[in-house]
């Protein structure tokens, strides 16, 4: 069985996004934190997205910005199998990208099921509410912003029964960012 994990930034107060959608709070780079995420994107396995944080990937990593910028991390995010969930997209222009426009939970239970590589959701607040809601996804790697930003889109926000995880590492930042990594219990 494939398994599914789940990367997302969140601010102290439990935001992954501004109450306007934005995340460019999360972006504190130094030469550890790139290094983190050079050595993240070498996970492989098949990439999900949401909608929104679909647009903002296809919008930074296939340009040249990005090679020149971070060219490990842009090589991979292009190569990558992705699947973008959107009920609004007619045709994903990313290259690599299959879309997916009902029954996420379904067509998440289906993929498991199948052979091939693991997967993994970047972003996605709300696509990682509702797989996680479903007991479909089997860690979860949050990295904690020291930044409150008292109002925005909150994680979890919605789900209609208790989810509890188990704690399995953790790792801290120069930056501050701290990353803890959690199992379903």
């Amino acid at each position: 069985m494939r398994k599914l994990s789940s990367f997302l930034m969140i601010t102290l107060d439990g935001y992954y996004a501004d109450a306007q959608g934005d995340m460019g709070w999360a972006h504190k780079s130094d030469p550890e934190w790139t290094a983190f995420g050079v050595e993240n994107a070498k996970g492989g396995g098949v990439l999900l997205f949401g909608r929104v944080t679909y647009d903002l990937m296809n919008a930074y990593w296939p340009t040249p910005l990005a090679r020149e910028n971070n060219p490990a991390v842009a090589e991979r995010m292009n190569s990558a199998p992705k699947i973008v969930f959107s009920k609004t997209m007619t045709r994903a222009t990313w290259a690599n990208t299959q879309l997916v426009g009902s029954d996420i939970a379904g067509a998440v239970r289906k993929m498991k099921d199948e052979p091939g590589p693991d997967m993994a959701i970047l972003g996605s607040g709300i696509i990682i509410t509702q797989l996680a809601e479903e007991r479909l996804i089997d860690a979860f790697q949050f990295v904690v912003n020291p930044l409150a930003l008292g109002q925005g889109k909150r994680l979890f926000d919605g789900i209609r029964e208790r989810l509890a995880l188990k704690l399995t590492g953790t790792r801290s930042f120069a930056n501050g960012n701290v990353l803890l990594n959690y199992e379903a219990a």
